[in-house]
């Protein structure tokens, strides 16, 4: 009879009553194009009310922002104290940034509230920090929706490939410009008309330099090598190269070599994780028929390598406020599966009746990558001796060409060719670049990308 008394109390604490669990009471931070598409699938799915509930809706000008097919239970909010007063079980961080988001998430995970959020730029600033705090409050921190949009892939790599040793990780983790490069090559147009339609379609910014710069690419590796290596890479450390310089010219030779364009972000451990972590964002040469070379539209795919089980890949939407939210409900539906009877509260183990946080990430080396093969583009005012001005200057370093290409119809002051070298350091090369780069010959800087051949 005792026990049975305890039971009882303990299914109270738990928000069980008649014997079936209550839905778990979820904040929304943010109606923006995540934040609204994740309302709308809690709305438009009613089988979900029996485990999820959106209570309130926290935005900045709130009027504005009010949606009628919110159900008249949801209460809008500009004040978070009134939030966090009304005791959510979850917390769906859709704002973005850095500053406020990152003081708020921390906010609900020092009272023991899990976070469901899709800010990878917060994740790579901070998510060793977050980890550990949700891990001493008996909090989680959620964020499949971080990389890859809609893409199962940091479930895939915890889950379906913990068993492995991972040794590479390789991807395109932006959608924009996927969708650009990918209709340059196909049409012979310049970025600047692609990135207008891009911007109508909704793929990308008023500004897209986040994209097309690295930069969003460069914090999803971050949280990609917390998750496939458990090391916290620091982002300002990642090197990356814009598709700024990208032309229609560099498709048509790329297709002569058999390959494509695309923005790559890879990251590798040496044979010793200790010794560190190659890592690179920008664009490289990929063989046409590869699955990168063939991955179209703002689709995402990611590639994972382990010593054990050899490459396993991953790929979907990446763009946009429904795939995106997709993940979000799925991190949500995985914290109310994993409920378990016990109060909430600081230092209680599973916190809202959730497991204990993963630990954190330990701090991870970049070092200087592999040897690799190069793609040089070149154009020039045509005069006699510039190709053996440049293989001096490659000589000089070590470097030896692989292949020269010219094609015909350009004109005599802006002649644009591709030479092609064996595989070489990047220091070498960069220094071969700028002995030549100060040539008077030159009407552009030249361009030189690396050749992933082998992905």
């Amino acid at each position: 009879m005792s026990g049975n008394s305890t039971f009882v109390v303990d299914r109270e604490r738990a928000g069980v009553a008649g014997g079936a669990a209550r839905p778990m009471r979820v904040a929304l931070l943010g109606f923006g194009t995540v934040g609204g598409s994740v309302a709308r699938i809690l709305v438009e799915r009613p089988e979900l009310a029996a485990q999820l509930r959106l209570t309130h809706v926290f935005n900045r000008h709130i009027a504005r922002k009010r949606a009628g097919w919110v159900p008249d239970s949801v209460t809008w909010t500009e004040d978070l104290d009134e939030v966090f007063a009304s005791g959510p079980d979850i917390v769906i961080e859709a704002v973005g940034g850095v500053h406020p988001a990152g003081d708020w998430v921390r906010r609900a995970l020092e009272r023991g509230i899990s976070v469901v959020t899709a800010n990878k730029m917060l994740l790579a600033a901070e998510g060793p920090a977050l980890l550990h705090l949700a891990a001493s409050t008996g909090a989680q921190i959620r964020f499949e929706a971080a990389v890859g949009g809609g893409v199962p892939l940091i479930h895939g790599v915890r889950e379906g490939l913990a068993g492995d040793r991972l040794t590479r990780v390789t991807g395109i983790l932006n959608g924009t410009t996927n969708y650009v490069l990918g209709r340059m090559a196909a049409g012979d147009e310049p970025m600047s008309a692609v990135l207008d339609d891009a911007r109508r379609l909704g793929y990308a910014e008023a500004d897209p330099s986040a994209d097309i710069d690295g930069d969003d690419a460069a914090a999803k590796l971050v949280v990609l090598a917390g998750i496939a290596f458990g090391r916290h890479l620091q982002l300002a450390g990642i090197p990356r190269r814009s598709i700024r310089s990208i032309t229609a010219a560099d498709f048509r030779y790329a297709n002569r070599l058999g390959c494509t364009i695309r923005q790559i972000a890879m990251v590798e451990a040496g044979d010793d994780e200790t010794v560190g972590f190659h890592a690179f964002v920008g664009p490289a040469l990929v063989p046409a028929g590869s699955s990168f070379g063939r991955n179209e539209g703002a689709d995402n795919i990611v590639t994972l390598r382990g010593q054990y089980g050899g490459a396993s890949s991953f790929s979907g939407a990446g763009a946009g406020g429904p795939a995106t939210a997709v993940a979000v409900i799925s991190d949500l539906l995985s914290l109310a599966g994993h409920r378990a009877p016990g109060p909430k509260g600081p230092g209680l183990p599973g916190g809202p009746g959730l497991p204990a946080a993963p630990g954190g990430w330990s701090p991870g080396t970049l070092v200087a990558g592999p040897a690799q093969p190069y793609y040089l583009r070149f154009v020039v005012r045509d005069e006699p001796g510039i190709l053996a001005s440049i293989a001096a200057a490659l000589a000089e370093e070590g470097i030896n060409l692989d292949a020269v290409l010219q094609e015909p119809g350009y004109p005599k002051d802006a002649l644009a060719f591709v030479v092609t070298v064996e595989p070489c350091e990047e220091s070498a090369l960069d220094a071969a670049i700028r002995a030549i780069a100060g040539a008077a010959y030159h009407s552009e800087l030249p361009l030189a990308l690396p050749m992933l051949l082998g992905v």
